[in-house]
């Protein structure tokens, strides 16, 4: 696409002179080259032929040209020369020929009368305008007449008869009344095209005394009246009673009433009749019929078709209208008036003839010396016009001869022009219709090339798309153009180019290596020119990103994304629409860079919305459509229909489905006598259907609503439709859910759940309540109850069967018979315990226990179950009793054994069995001593070592809190474990039952071992308990380290290094903030000691162990029992007590020693797990 100033350019070029038969020039339109040039006159404006002019105002004879030099203005009167200088009213406008006739000052219109042409001259010759016919408008009064009533049968035909004054132009007619409003007009009464009223059959409503004609002069803005039509309308009956006194009754009698009459046409009259009318005007046919009833009428062309797109019917197809008539709609066109008697028909012959219209008109020749050219004037009309020629407004017979001048008939041929063959040529084509007078010069001109394009002109076009560099040029002779890519470049020809006529170049398909500078030069006789412009082909700019249809719920928010990609150097706008259109001034609506954003979504946002992306250069576009959807809304105009006693048709009307379609319709109903207010649901129908049967109950008040249902949701309920009230009726149903259970042992209580309200059928809704003992020969006991659920009978014996029934009636009669149900009288407690209790024990923590079933008869109820009762009497291997807490498990049916889990090993237990029903239990069964086996033992409660020296250590221990039996012994084993946590040879130990404690000797000094003890019965060994402990290391070791920790220059060494640590962290801190490393850490980096290792595995601490788990043997470095109870043996400073580290009281080596080390608070132990302080010689191992 091109950008705008070079399509307006394109634009212009145009209308840039083109060749023209033979070499014939156009002189461009380019106002500096016309100030320049010498040209002949040429008429720019005129008024119309046919001028009717206001008799009031001034007269205005329109006459302007334009030529070089100007041309100077004269006008002829009646073919006469009118000399305005002569006349005071008539003045000429300065630089024009136009005329203003002074009439607001004393002047007549009238005077004026006549037809004028105007002339334009120069040295170059002079043009003519057309013979302007003035003429003022007229507009009389109607002339005095005496109108007689208009006395009419009804059913007659009448026309009124309007007949108004000829005036200048013809006046537009209308009838109105006293009171200045618009007659009805219908099929029956209508107006027709002369203005007359037409009756086709008169009625009574047809009398009044106002029916007056008005004739509007638009020209003179004036309306005449005509003197008001009175109209009296008979009836038979009345023009009896009118007549009656001068006529016979015979005659009376002989008069027929208003009858029916077929149509008889009022205009126009006969079977036949004539039209012409002229080409490309309207068309007007009319029929108008009388008859009773009012005919219709219907219009057919013989032997063709009415056109198409032209044809339209007025005045209740009265009259026939075609438009822009051509001479192929000349032919016969029928009117057919039809009622149900009969028809009547008119033919209407239509000839259309022409008045002269042009085939070819002449045009404007600009010529070089030496050239030829031609003028062509051809026309065409009906009758054939007859063609004139005029040179300089003269007849061309009688006008100055010239040589390169010959007419043949439509023609001028013009051949070897010289600058004195230079005129203004008029063609006149006329025949009986009208004429044409057309102007055009021949203007011989010697000129050098001229281009008129801007120098260095840009010209921006999109890739793959035309580009069209315009050089716009004037010459005489006509210049050749050739055009050239660069400065230097050679002359562009081939197929990838066009060149047209006005000199522009196009380039089809536009590339990237298109851009460049193109150079246009233009050559003649007389001289040669060149200009150059500058083309750019940009990259187009694209939608990467289109919006993309959504559907949305109504109150939502939606976004539309427009992302777009173009040209770097063009600057892109971004402009939405909604349905072609901007939109709405709606601060929901928010426009983004790329994106349009609306919020809370309603239903008028539906619609499509556009994309526009817009440069200077191009234009894209993407659109999608946005659909809002919601609940429906509710139908309405529910309406029932075929009432009857048990039901009735329900319609109703959908309302909107909110562009999400309706699946179903729900029916609810309302119950207005019973439950008004509350709404139940009745039936649902697919959405396809909008009627529905509806099935009924007696005695209902029933209202029904609809609501609609969609994807979406619920609609809201429909207004509720008319009420109907059903008729009573015998009830159709019984109570449900009826039963009879006794509430005490000599009662009987009988419920059922009431009818609703609707399922009573009738008014004074009750119940009656029937029952008899079952298996017994007794007769229905019955009573009737209302506005209850209940009934309760007293007396009755203990826990037996009855038949029970309850049956509705209301004040209409009963319901069908009920069905009977079994119930049962009240329950009391069993009477016997269960007999023959039996205990089997399985296994020291479970046994099964058996009885006897009682008698149904002793149970006096429904058999629930059994309950068996037990409870732990003592241990018995304490020997001990406690608090007896007694369990109790339910065994449902009429089972007779059960299993009792959970019980505790060597124990004495006591339990009874008892019988259940729905009253409670019965008495219990004599108590059952049994005794659980031995089991094995649990754990020991605890393990402690202490008093560890070189070789030995000791154990001490509790017994079992559950030995589950008699204890026969303990079993310790033991082995030691290593620096690498390796579990050395496992050693077993049994101890006697009786002992609490055992030292160990014969032990290895300074090391750790894992000890696992359990107890054990005769049935076997119970879980067992782990512990860890360290034998003491070597005296003489001992006191060396000793010594060295008390020296003083240990001391000072010790401190000398905490200092230098303190100076590295200092220094280390600062340099980490620093965001850098420091040396000594870089050295331990990149070369880490492996002896240095172990004390990093656990944060930095120094041997320091924590152990999850029993069977795990101890890290390197723990030397101290879990339970921390080993005693002091030595002194407070000693490195043993150091290493329990929890009781001890450090001196001022112990204190130094244990804050390098980076000992840690100690913690009580958990479970199993043991942890201890490093060892003082770890420590300053890992110093060294």
């Amino acid at each position: 696409m091109m950008k705008e100033m070079s399509v307006s350019a394109s634009k212009a070029s145009l209308v840039l002179f083109l060749c023209q038969m033979i070499s014939a020039l156009d002189v461009p339109l380019d106002s500096k080259l016309l100030e320049e040039l010498s040209q002949p006159p040429t008429i720019t404006q005129q008024s119309p032929k046919d001028y009717i002019v206001d008799p009031r105002e001034n007269i205005v004879i329109q006459c302007e040209a334009k030529g070089k030099p100007p041309p100077s203005f004269s006008w002829t009167r009646n073919g006469t020369h009118f000399d305005i200088d002569k006349d005071a009213q008539v003045t000429m406008k300065p630089n024009s020929g136009t005329l203003v006739i002074n009439i607001m000052n004393g002047g007549k219109a009238e005077a004026y009368e006549g037809v004028y042409q105007c002339t334009a001259r120069n040295e170059r010759g002079a043009a003519i305008s057309n013979n302007i016919v003035i003429r003022p408008s007229r507009s009389p009064l109607w002339t005095k007449e005496k109108l007689e009533p208009n006395h009419v049968r009804e059913g007659d035909s009448l026309v009124l008869h309007c007949r108004p004054p000829v005036g200048l132009p013809p006046p537009i007619i209308f009838w109105m009344d006293n009171a200045f409003q618009r007659l009805p007009q219908s099929e029956r009464v209508s107006q027709g095209l002369n203005g007359d009223l037409y009756f086709s059959n008169v009625q009574p409503e047809d009398t009044r005394e106002d029916y007056i004609c008005y004739a509007r002069f638009n020209h003179t803005q004036t309306i005449q009246q005509k003197q008001p039509i009175s109209v009296k309308v008979f009836s038979m009956d009345s023009l009896n009673d009118t007549i009656a006194a001068n006529l016979s009754d015979t005659d009376i009698f002989g008069a027929k009433p208003v009858t029916e009459r077929q149509p008889v046409l009022l205009t126009p009259t006969g079977s036949t009749s004539t039209k012409v009318e002229l080409r490309g005007n309207v068309l007007l046919l009319e029929c108008i019929a009388a008859g009773l009833p009012t005919p219709v009428i219907r219009w057919i062309k013989e032997g063709g078709e009415l056109p198409a797109n032209r044809t339209f019917f007025e005045n209740f197809k009265k009259t026939l209208k075609i438009i822009d008539v051509s001479e192929a709609d000349s032919g016969n066109y029928k009117c057919i008036a039809r009622n149900i008697l009969g028809s009547a028909h008119h033919v209407i012959s239509v000839t259309v003839k022409a008045a002269p219209y042009w085939i070819t008109a002449p045009r404007n020749l600009v010529l070089s010396p030496g050239e030829d050219g031609t003028l062509i004037c051809r026309a065409n009309g009906n009758p054939k016009p007859n063609i004139s020629w005029l040179a300089n407004g003269v007849p061309i017979a009688i006008a100055p001869e010239d040589p390169s001048r010959k007419v043949d008939g439509d023609t001028i041929i013009f051949s070897h022009v010289q600058e004195r063959s230079s005129a203004v040529y008029q063609c006149n084509a006329s025949n009986e219709y009208g004429y044409l007078l057309a102007n055009a010069f021949v203007n011989v001109l010697a000129e050098p090339p001229r281009i008129l394009t801007p120098a260095n002109k840009l010209y921006q076009v999109i890739a793959d798309s035309p580009a069209l560099l315009d050089c716009a040029y004037f010459g005489s002779p006509k210049p050749e153009i050739e055009w050239f890519k660069g400065v230097k470049g050679s002359i562009l020809r081939g197929n990838e180019y066009v060149f047209h006529d006005n000199g522009t170049l196009e380039i089809p398909v536009a590339q990237k290596d298109s851009t460049g500078t193109y150079t246009c030069v233009a050559r003649n006789a007389l001289g040669k020119i060149q200009n150059e412009v500058q083309l750019e082909v940009k990259d187009p700019t694209m939608i990467i990103k289109q919006p993309e249809y959504k559907v949305i719920q109504r109150y939502g928010q939606v976004s539309f994304e427009c992302i777009i990609k173009h040209d770097s150097t063009l600057s892109p706008t971004i402009i939405w629409l909604k349905d072609n259109d901007e939109l709405p001034d709606d601060e929901r609506f928010l426009v983004g860079k790329d994106n349009l954003t609306i919020m809370n979504v309603t239903d008028k946002d539906d619609g499509t919305y556009t994309c526009i992306v817009n440069t200077t250069l191009d234009s894209v576009s993407a659109s999608a459509v946005l659909t809002v959807v919601a609940r429906p809304n509710p139908p309405f105009d529910l309406e029932l229909t075929g009432q009857l006693e048990r039901s009735v048709e329900l319609s109703w009307i959908p309302g909107d489905e909110n562009n999400s379609p309706i699946t179903n319709f729900v029916i609810e109903y309302e119950d207005g006598l019973h439950e008004p207010g509350v709404w139940h649901y009745q039936t649902e129908v697919p959405g396809t259907q909008t009627t529905v049967q509806l099935k009924l109950s007696p005695y209902v008040n029933y209202s029904f609503r609809v609501i609609a249902v969609n994807e979406i949701g619920r609609s809201q309920p429909s207004e509720p439709s008319e009420q109907y009230l059903t008729k009573s009726a015998n009830p159709d149903e019984n109570p449900s859910n009826v039963q009879g259970i006794g509430s005490e042992p000599d009662n009987l209580v009988i419920t059922w759940e009431s009818l609703k309200g609707f399922q009573s059928n009738g008014p004074g809704l009750q119940y009656k309540v029937s029952w008899r003992q079952k298996d017994v020969d007794d007769e229905w006991t019955s009573v009737i109850v209302a506005n209850v659920s209940k009934y309760i009978v007293s007396g009755t014996p203990t826990f037996v069967p009855y038949e029970i029934k309850v049956q509705a009636l209301n004040d209409l009669g009963y319901a069908p018979e009920p069905s009977e149900v079994i119930g049962h009288s009240g329950e009391d407690l069993p009477m016997v315990a269960p007999g023959n209790v039996q205990v089997h024990v399985i296994n020291s923590t479970l046994a099964k226990v058996h009885w006897d079933t009682v008698p149904l008869k002793t149970v006096r109820g429904h058999l629930q179950g059994y309950k068996v009762y037990y409870w732990k009497v003592q241990n018995l291997s304490r020997r001990s009793r406690r608090h007896v807490e007694k369990k109790i498990l339910t065994f449902r049916g009429n089972k007779t054994f059960g299993m009792l889990p959970g019980l505790e090993p060597y124990s004495s237990y006591k339990l009874n069995v008892r019988v259940v029903n729905g009253k409670g239990e019965g008495p219990a069964s004599p108590d059952k001593v049994f005794k659980t086996p031995e089991g094995v033992p649990s754990s020991p409660s605890f393990l402690r070592i202490t008093n560890p020296t070189l070789d030995s250590l000791t154990l001490e221990w509790g017994s079992p809190t559950h030995p589950n039996g008699v204890l026969t012994s303990y079993i310790l084993k033991f082995q030691p474990i290593n620096n690498t946590h390796e579990l050395g040879p496992l050693v077993e130990i049994r101890i006697p039952a009786n002992e609490s404690s055992l030292i160990l000797k014969n032990l290895n000094y300074s090391t750790r071992y894992k000890f696992y003890f359990n107890a054990q019965t005769s049935v076997g060994s119970g879980s067992q308990i782990t512990e860890e402990a360290i034998t003491i290391m070597d005296e003489a070791m001992a006191s060396r380290q000793v010594d060295i920790a008390t020296q003083g220059w240990f001391i000072g060494l010790m401190c000398a290094v905490a200092l230098l640590i303190l100076i590295l962290l200092i220094v280390c801190f600062i340099r980490r903030n620093k965001g850098g490393k420091y040396p000594v850490k870089e050295k331990e980096d990149a070369h880490a000691d492996p002896e240095i290792q172990p004390m990093k595995e656990d944060d930095g601490t120094f041997g320091e162990y924590s152990d999850a788990e029993d069977h795990k043997p101890l890290k390197k470095g723990s030397r101290t029992p879990s339970d921390r109870t080993v005693k002091k043996e030595d002194s407070d400073d000693s490195l043993v007590d150091y290493g329990e580290g929890v009781n001890g009281q450090f001196n001022e080596d112990g204190s130094f020693i244990g804050q390098y080390s980076g000992k840690k608070e100690k913690e009580p132990a958990e479970g199993n797990e043991s942890s201890e302080a490093p060892s003082p010689v770890n420590a300053m191992n890992s110093f060294v």
